[in-house]
């Protein structure tokens, strides 16, 4: 039944995959439109469950992450490329930054950027520390850091190793099941497989659409400040309707035209909107107060690592390391497959290295310019920041509270609500192109209602929660989250045990280090539909994981594989050929009685009577 309504709908993806989905998504935004009360209680219950007794895996578990990661880059398997070991990067080291600066992290830094420094500088979550003291600025700054710098990278770069090892060195489809080939063998193609897919998928769809809801109520938010445009759930889903659109647009124009463009155009906004900030404000203490910043970041690391509030119990845990943390697994698999395509050719040294400390290093910059210049405003321009973001709870409005204390104003809040636009519908555009590739099991071009459905699901999600939550939209955005992200944050384990897995499979245990070289798997409903479009390529791929012969690794105990593989001429042919004829003549035509024995054995007659 799903197979025809695929066909009648004139799709070309995984139907099982693509309707499990779908239904997912529809159900949820039905209820919360039907009963919103109900299913924002509900929500809340099940968020503030996973706080108070689960929390704990979260802090846990990104330190393990961490760990984990630092050894990838320093054993042996450092040296391992992404892709074909003969492959090169295809971007310079600065056009890879940028794309990973514009992978649906440059938002984070706009909402977050003056917004949490100055909270945890009002409201300082550890024991001991004075409000708006020095030391509160070097905490504030360092937990930012963390938040919204290292720890958001530290769980990005798992399933993006994952990701870029699965489908670019062993070529099996983009999905997340693929992860789990090691495990499951081609159940990956079966429910299991299918079931982990629609999970990524929707989780997908939930972390995009919480970007897109945070989106619209800081552009809510700024424009009522600068327009007097009213506050409220239904303003905000209108303004989701028209992000919404712009993204389909966008998945309309293709990659190059559409994700790419305007990638740059808002990379170059965003930098110059920080450098605007930095040399018509306090130029002299931001500098100081960055570099020092930093250096308190890194001694700081442990402690945020796994604090957990054990002893005050304020809930603080939950409201912000938590939320990050389930927010940023959510969309992981949307990023992930993003930093993997554009890290091949990268050994998995270089990989670890640049995506954890390329980010982390701008987050320390970009923190540092918007919060040390939000205190500088606090304490010696008699700011509103702390009544704004700490009373008031506006934490939507910071941004543009913030940008009121400096020159051109209106111009410069104008081009920042164009940028956090621009940033979100990169975001819809590229998750789209992303869940359309994981549901169609791989990255050819196909049919764009595919990704419009996908586009417009993350904006439906996203205004329905919104509208259901009223006043309380940051709340309802957040609880969503922390219960959607859970399994997701457990898959993450699996990742790291699947892939340390297929490495020992693929690289061996001895010296040199070279990997079997896999062939291309494609999903076996669209391997069928090439064989009937008669592909001219349909030989070089396959529907089961799949090495070519002669590049199998070295282990112990098993003779050595040198690497070389004999070349067979048209001469040696032939001489097989000819010598196989001949042996297959009875002895009366071949004149003798002589058998011909390969190796060191002497030939010896043979009686033929005997």
């Amino acid at each position: 039944m799903l197979n025809k309504l695929h066909d009648r709908l004139g799709l070309r993806t995984n139907p099982v995959i693509f309707f499990s989905s779908a239904l997912f998504i529809i159900v949820f935004t039905l209820l919360m439109m039907i009963f919103p009360t109900a299913m924002s209680d509900g929500i809340g219950v099940i968020s503030d469950f996973i706080i108070t007794y689960l929390g704990w895996v979260y802090t846990l578990g990104i330190a393990i992450f961490f760990f984990f990661l630092i050894y990838m880059a320093m054993s042996r398997f450092g040296r391992i490329k992404i892709g074909d070991d003969d492959a090169e990067p295809e971007y310079s080291g600065i056009a890879w930054f940028g794309m990973l600066f514009a992978a649906g992290v440059g938002a984070v830094l706009l909402f977050w950027g003056a917004a949490e420094p100055i909270t945890h500088y009002a409201n300082p979550p550890y024991d001991g520390v004075e409000p708006q003291s020095d030391q509160a600025a070097l905490e504030a700054l360092a937990i930012a850091n963390w938040h919204i710098g290292l720890g958001v990278w530290i769980i990005l770069t798992i399933p993006a190793l994952a990701f870029g090892y699965f489908t670019y060195k062993r070529k099996l489809p983009p999905r997340v099941s693929s992860i789990f080939q090691p495990l499951l063998g081609d159940r990956i193609h079966g429910p299991i497989g299918k079931t982990i897919d629609s999970v990524a998928i929707v989780s997908t769809v939930f972390g995009i659409a919480v970007s897109v809801g945070l989106g619209a109520l800081q552009i809510n938010s700024g424009m009522g400040i600068m327009y007097g445009v009213p506050l409220g759930g239904w303003i905000q889903a209108a303004i989701v309707a028209v992000i919404t659109a712009a993204g389909i647009t966008s998945v309309l124009m293709g990659m190059d035209k559409g994700v790419k463009r305007l990638s740059y155009i808002n990379i170059l906004l965003a930098i110059s909107l920080m450098i605007f900030i930095l040399m018509t404000g306090a130029t002299r203490f931001v500098t100081l107060g960055t570099i020092e910043s930093a250096g308190y970041f890194l001694q700081k690391l442990p402690v945020m690592m796994l604090f957990n509030d054990a002893f005050a119990d304020t809930g603080w845990i939950g409201s912000w390391t938590v939320f990050y943390w389930a927010w940023t697994v959510t969309w992981a698999p949307f990023v992930g497959l993003f930093i993997a395509k554009i890290s091949q050719g990268r050994t998995i040294r270089q990989f670890v290295v640049g995506v954890l400390a390329a980010p982390t290093t701008f987050t320390l910059m970009w923190v540092g310019v918007f919060g040390l210049s939000a205190f500088n405003i606090e304490r010696n321009e008699n700011g509103t920041l702390v009544q704004t973001v700490v009373e008031e709870g506006d934490i939507p409005a910071a941004l543009f509270e913030f940008l009121g204390h400096f020159p051109l104003y209106q111009l410069v809040a104008a081009v920042t609500l164009v940028v956090i636009t621009i940033f979100f519908i990169t975001s819809i555009d590229s998750a789209a192109l992303v869940m359309d590739a994981i549901a169609n099991g791989h990255e050819d071009p196909a049919p764009k209602k595919q990704g419009i459905f996908w586009a417009a699901s993350i904006g439906v999600v996203s205004a329905s929660i919104l509208v259901a939550a009223g006043d309380n939209g940051l709340t309802a955005l957040q609880n969503v989250i922390i219960v959607i992200g859970f399994p997701v944050w457990l898959i993450g384990f699996m990742q790291m045990w699947m892939l340390v897995r297929a490495l020992r499979e693929d690289a061996g245990e001895l010296p040199p280090m070279r990997t079997r070289q896999w062939k291309q798997v494609i999903p076996i409903e669209e391997y069928h539909r090439r064989a009937q479009e008669d592909f001219s390529s349909i030989e070089e791929v396959t529907i089961r994981p799949e090495y070519e012969l002669g590049t199998e690794p070295e282990f112990e105990g098993l003779v050595p594989n040198t690497g070389q593989i004999p070349v067979v001429t048209a001469e040696d042919i032939a001489e097989d050929a000819a010598a196989k004829k001949a042996a297959s003549k009875p002895a009366e035509e071949q004149g003798t009685h002589t058998a011909v024995v390969t190796g060191d054995l002497p030939a010896t007659d043979i009686d033929p009577k005997k």
